[in-house]
């Protein structure tokens, strides 16, 4: 089964973890600030159920952690700005985009910059 997993490429992993990372906070804080009762618990499980997906995903890519996590990092920001939008219906604002291209800049440097 692993050996499976081992011939998809990285960047897929990175987007499912991202996904299931920022969607699995949003359904927590949906359960705690906008629910009671037994839907924050049920919609509280099912946030952990995304996030223990999401460390499932990400461990799966057939790479060292600290390869990718300049990737991961920028990857994380914009899917969690896709999110956002998705949940909660918020644009970024201007301080927002212009650390995010920071945050991109420095997960691409991270990731790509080779010492020689």
């Amino acid at each position: 089964m692993l050996k499976f997993f081992q011939n998809i490429h990285p960047f897929v992993f990175l987007i499912i973890a991202t996904t299931l990372e920022v969607f699995g906070d949003a359904v927590i804080r949906m359960s705690i600030y906008n629910n009671v009762g037994v839907t924050r618990i049920a919609l509280a499980l099912f946030g952990a159920i995304l996030l223990f997906g999401y460390g499932f995903f990400l461990n799966l890519a057939p790479v060292e952690f600290g390869q990718v996590v300049g990737l991961y990092i920028a990857t994380l920001f914009v899917v969690w700005q896709i999110v956002n939008y998705i949940t909660f219906k918020t644009l970024p604002t201007i301080p927002i985009i212009v650390g995010g291209i920071f945050i991109i800049s420095g997960g691409l440097i991270i990731t790509f910059w080779k010492n020689k």
